[in-house]
């Protein structure tokens, strides 16, 4: 099938770079990204400076192919029924009631995406998964596109991403590897031979592995996995270090010169977060869990257990470094994006950090050169609300949060700073002219002179 119009549902994370990069790269094909959000689409559209989402050469991208072959619309339709390849690139949070409440993925986005585009295809369409989901996702919508549709041929193929946020355009333009699951059968390898030649575009044709589609939806949720388990286990031999005198840079550096295991993911520090980690493990021990495996289950749980432990380690570090008693006490938290060159702060461990300092009756001045205000105010506000705290609470607490807007108004008049996103600005500052204040260190990017994660 030759491909001349693509639509992608989602316009968030995953949607907007990838579908940007694919317009950039296949310059014949034109590129429709739809969502429901209008206000999202309308800063898609808008100016380069202000998009949605903040990502290192992203705007470029989109100044380069927006307007040419990629389009954003909230016209979701429209786009369905003129595309050959639909991409489903829509949330797939973890379920907050019923069964798996807690660690499965909620499908309920993922269901209506597909009922939409039963309803409106009366073309064959091939449909790829690009949202992380759990194994055999691709049979659940199979049969409500075939129950729903209008007797058109649906192919279902899992192409899952790989993207770090933060480097999301550079992963995009040089993939370690672009993974396409689809079926068997004759129509199932021209499906995915269509998706291939889209991506050869620009990845080496060595780089694009095909599978079948459950090992496809697995590789995502596995791969996170290794790499979360990397951090949390740097992090809890930090913790070690830290009662027995060893020093887990050094120890990290002796860990990773060995070529079995290698330097990547073994740099201690406050945790992990995201929207990724921590989702597609609870999801990965559900599943465990569900097909009986229960050791299994508990080994990887025991990774989000560990990051946790690692937040609250921290944040009690900070109140012992003030005396262990913090109310009145001013403290800084330098960055609240999880990590640096991005503006998402879903997960992000600041937010765990400030929680436990507010509930034990510190005052926060709070700084991060991304992350929005609002953005700030709404994740308080829900980490509080998980807590069960009633409105009349929740004003008092943040009543003790000052959000500002540069580094100079945050570390000024403080008792302590935290600095938990590893933004460059925060690598280059002066900080020994903070001789007075006490400074912990949760991402190890300043000196060895102040408090940091497995430092003793």
């Amino acid at each position: 099938m030759e491909i001349k119009n693509i639509c992608c549902i989602g316009a968030g994370y995953v949607g907007g770079p990838t579908m940007a990069v694919i317009a950039l790269k296949c310059p014949d094909i034109k590129v429709t990204v739809v969502d429901l959000n209008a206000d999202r689409i309308g800063a898609w559209n808008g100016p380069l400076e202000n998009l949605p989402i903040y990502e290192p050469g992203l705007a470029e991208v989109v100044a380069a192919a927006r307007g040419r072959n990629l389009f954003f619309s909230s016209e979701v339709d429209k786009a369905i029924e003129e595309a050959e390849m639909i991409f489903m690139a829509v949330n797939t949070p973890t379920k907050t009631e019923g069964e798996g409440a807690g660690m499965a993925a909620d499908l309920c986005y993922i269901e209506a995406c597909a009922k939409n585009i039963a309803r409106v295809s009366k073309t064959d369409k091939i449909v790829v998964e690009k949202s992380t989901l759990p194994v055999r996702t691709a049979e659940k919508i199979k049969i409500i596109l075939d129950k729903e549709g209008n007797g058109v041929h649906f192919e279902i193929l899992s192409n899952p991403e790989f993207l770090a946020e933060g480097t999301a355009i550079q992963d995009l333009f040089k993939s370690d590897r672009v993974l396409i699951g689809g079926d068997e059968t004759k129509t199932g390898i021209l499906a995915v031979q269509a998706l291939v030649d889209i991506y050869a575009n620009w990845i080496p044709r060595e780089k694009i592995l095909t599978t079948n589609v459950w090992s496809s939806e697995l590789a995502k949720l596995a791969s996170n996995a290794m790499l979360a388990q990397r951090i949390s286990s740097i992090n809890s031999l930090s913790a070690l270090c830290e009662k027995t005198g060893a020093n887990i840079d050094e120890l990290s550096n002796a860990i990773g010169m060995d070529k079995r295991i290698g330097p990547h993911f073994l740099k201690a520090s406050v945790g992990f977060g995201g929207s990724c980690f921590h989702k597609d493990i609870l999801n990965l021990v559900y599943l465990c869990y569900h097909y009986g495996l229960n050791e299994a289950a508990e080994y990887w749980h025991q990774v989000i257990k560990v990051n946790d432990y690692q937040k609250n380690r921290f944040a009690q570090k900070i109140i012992d470094g003030l005396g262990g008693e913090i109310q009145g006490k001013k403290i800084t938290i330098l960055g609240w994006a999880f990590k640096a060159n991005t503006n998402d702060s879903r997960e992000s461990s600041a937010i765990q950090v400030s929680l436990k300092l507010l509930q034990k009756g510190g005052s926060l001045k709070i700084f991060d050169p991304m992350v929005k205000k609002n953005q700030i105010k709404i994740d308080l506000k829900k980490a509080f609300d998980d807590l069960g705290k009633s409105e009349d609470e929740l004003k008092l607490i943040l009543k003790n949060i000052k959000i500002v807007d540069t580094i100079e108004n945050a570390i000024s008049e403080v008792n302590a700073i935290a600095i938990l996103t590893e933004w460059e600005l925060f690598k280059k500052y002066n900080w020994k002219d903070l001789s007075k204040v006490k400074i912990f260190d949760g991402r190890n990017i300043i000196s060895e002179n102040f408090y940091s994660i497995g430092r003793p």
